[in-house]
């Protein structure tokens, strides 16, 4: 329904020859399922959407929707139990600005720049998910992240798994297709999950068969120019342009990466949290729809499918209310200690740049809470991120004006210490989840443990601290079946 809806606003989703919605494979699926649109999909699917704001923003009849620019939202105002606003900073002016609202909906994205590594744009910073759990809102699953297995050498652009869904060949420095050397992968090939695929390239460069130990290649040319230029023109272009290598002539460079994060904001079926009144979807959100381990083409599906479900749910509830508005005296409050704690810190004069912190937290959960885990590099990381938290008091800002207004400083301050909190919840659900399921690899338990682990990993912020704790999931028509290839 939702993929028609996207096709009647104008997303131009590639056709088959007979003009019907084309469909390609991706890792893990048994036959051809994901429509695309040639491999820009996620854009095509976002200026559809953006178009349709346009149209209801500027409409004489229907003005429904009002965008308010270079707005961040730092802080969410919660009172008794239930959602009354935001506070946000007006980048621009530098003042906060307090929305008092009966329901907000955070569609935030993911946090993937907690890591090094990562494809995610440079604002999928663990903030969105970070200020509703310092407000008591709970996260789900964050221990399961996902790597893609084919990412830029040198710059982790995400070279699509259409690459490897139209034919695209994974090759060691040998010249072999490696994947047919591992029981778990020599049947799928290139379009084995993508967990399986991206530890089995791994392998290859921890064995010393990749190139320059550090990538293997990712082979289209036998595809050809045309096809190339019908079904991958982004990534010849993206190739071109940040490698220097035309992948109709030479294969490309790539290794894993940090991509996706299954867990997030805990919410239902219906898009609500535990707090009334606020609801999230997409990435930042943990249905858990994907369970451990993302199916390539469920993450665009699921924001349009949830953005709409999220909509829908935050407006009955809204609806349904007998009393709104309320709560001014509380937000204006709470807008007052955000201000005076804004001027807090960008009065800290330390010794310690924040983007040393922060980029030696992101190289950390690279190198230790990766593709393969195991409990002395999880302790190891635990106690990187205790130095994080003492180094980050010591912090230091450069800039001599005190204004907000543009000061992007004072955002990387915000964004740091959301990354070092959101880092200590994947490394402690990493850590007491004593498994491999999906994405989570342990070396010292590489086996599913569904007696003591088929439950959700429940984070809780509590007086300055996380608390974890466990739910069972809900197994409605499928038993868990041991993977198989």
């Amino acid at each position: 329904l939702r993929i028609y809806e996207m096709e009647h606003w104008g997303c131009p989703f590639s056709r088959t020859s007979e003009g019907k919605i084309a469909q390609r494979p991706f890792g893990g699926a048994g036959f051809p399922r994901t429509a695309y649109a040639e491999d820009k999909t996620g854009h095509a699917l976002l200026h559809t959407l953006y178009e349709q704001v346009v149209r209801f923003e500027h409409s004489s009849e229907r003005a429904d929707i009002t965008v308010i620019d270079e707005m961040l939202v730092t802080t969410l105002v919660v009172d008794d139990g239930r959602c009354i606003g935001v506070i946000g900073l007006d980048l621009k002016s530098g003042r906060f600005e307090a929305f008092q609202a009966d329901a907000v909906i955070f569609a935030t994205g993911g946090s993937g720049r907690v890591y090094s590594n990562s494809t995610n744009a440079l604002i999928s910073t663990a903030l969105g998910v970070y200020i509703p759990f310092v407000e008591g809102v709970t996260l789900k699953d964050m221990e399961f992240v996902q790597f893609h297995p084919t990412t830029l050498v040198g710059t982790n652009i995400l070279m699509t798994e259409g690459c490897r869904g139209e034919g695209g060949y994974l090759l060691n420095n040998k010249g072999e297709r490696f994947l047919a050397n591992y029981e778990d992968s020599k049947k799928a090939m290139e379009v084995a999950p993508r967990d399986i695929v991206a530890r089995n390239i791994q392998r290859e460069i921890d064995a010393g068969r990749g190139f320059e130990n550090t990538y293997v290649h990712l082979d289209i040319r036998h595809l050809g120019e045309k096809k190339i230029n019908e079904r991958l023109p982004g990534i010849r272009d993206l190739c071109i342009k940040f490698a220097n290598v035309d992948p109709v002539v030479d294969p490309i460079p790539v290794q894993p990466g940090q991509h996706y994060t299954m867990g997030g904001i805990d919410t239902d079926i219906e898009a609500a949290t535990c707090i009334k009144g606020f609801y999230a979807a997409g990435e930042c959100a943990c249905v858990s729809v994907h369970g451990a381990n993302r199916l390539g083409g469920n993450s665009l599906l699921e924001t349009i499918v949830y953005g709409a479900i999220a909509g829908k749910s935050c407006s009955e509830y809204v609806f349904s209310l007998s009393q709104t508005r309320v709560g001014a005296t509380k937000i204006e409050a709470r807008l007052k200690d955000v201000e005076k704690k804004a001027q807090e810190i960008v009065s800290k004069d330390g010794d310690i740049l924040i983007c040393d912190v922060r980029d030696d937290l992101a190289k950390t959960m690279a190198q230790k809470v990766g593709l393969f885990r195991k409990e002395d590099e999880l302790k190891s990381a635990l106690e990187d991120i205790e130095r994080a938290k003492e180094r980050f008091k010591k912090v230091r800002f450069n800039a001599k004006r005190k204004t907000l207004s543009y000061n992007y400083e004072f955002i990387n301050y915000l964004e740091t210490e959301a990354a070092i909190c959101i880092s200590e919840v994947i490394v402690k659900g990493a850590l007491e989840r004593r498994e491999s399921r999906g994405s989570h690899y342990r070396l010292d338990y590489p086996k599913r443990d569904d007696a003591q682990f088929l439950k959700h990993t429940v984070a809780k912020y509590e007086s300055g601290n996380i608390a974890l704790s466990y739910k069972p999931v809900k197994i409605v028509k499928w038993e868990p079946k041991e993977r198989k290839y």
